[in-house]
């Protein structure tokens, strides 16, 4: 069994930053390929970023590359992304995912495990 619990979510102005955090339980983290996405009211779920079970390798996806930055810490048990100079369309809820099968994916179907979510809200 796996658990995924983000936090850190919140209203900020555009231009800012923000941090969110997903906290891994049930599995050992280094098992594990863990992914960002988000998803607005009314649409699909948008891939963000990704890394790999040691943080060699991340993918993003292309609205948020430059500006995010996917990380983690397997002796934490937490996948971070960090998020600066935020824009409103950057207004979402954002999922972490885990995948026990792959090195690293951008695939929305690719990832077994979903956590609840955590608001981010972009204001101009």
């Amino acid at each position: 069994q796996v658990q995924l619990v983000e936090s850190g979510g919140g209203l900020v102005q555009a231009g800012g930053s923000l941090r969110v955090s997903c906290a891994v339980s049930g599995r050992t983290l280094s098992s594990l390929a863990m992914g960002w996405f988000r998803q607005n009211p009314g649409k699909e779920r948008e891939f963000v970023a990704a890394i790999n079970w040691n943080g060699i390798r991340t993918y993003y996806g292309d609205s948020v590359k430059g500006r995010f930055t996917v990380s983690r810490d397997n002796a934490k048990n937490t996948v971070y992304l960090q998020m600066i100079n935020l824009k409103p369309e950057d207004t979402a809820v954002y999922y972490c995912a885990a995948d026990p099968n792959h090195f690293i994916t951008r695939t929305r179907g690719d990832y077994d495990y979903w956590g609840q979510g955590t608001q981010v809200t972009v204001s101009s």
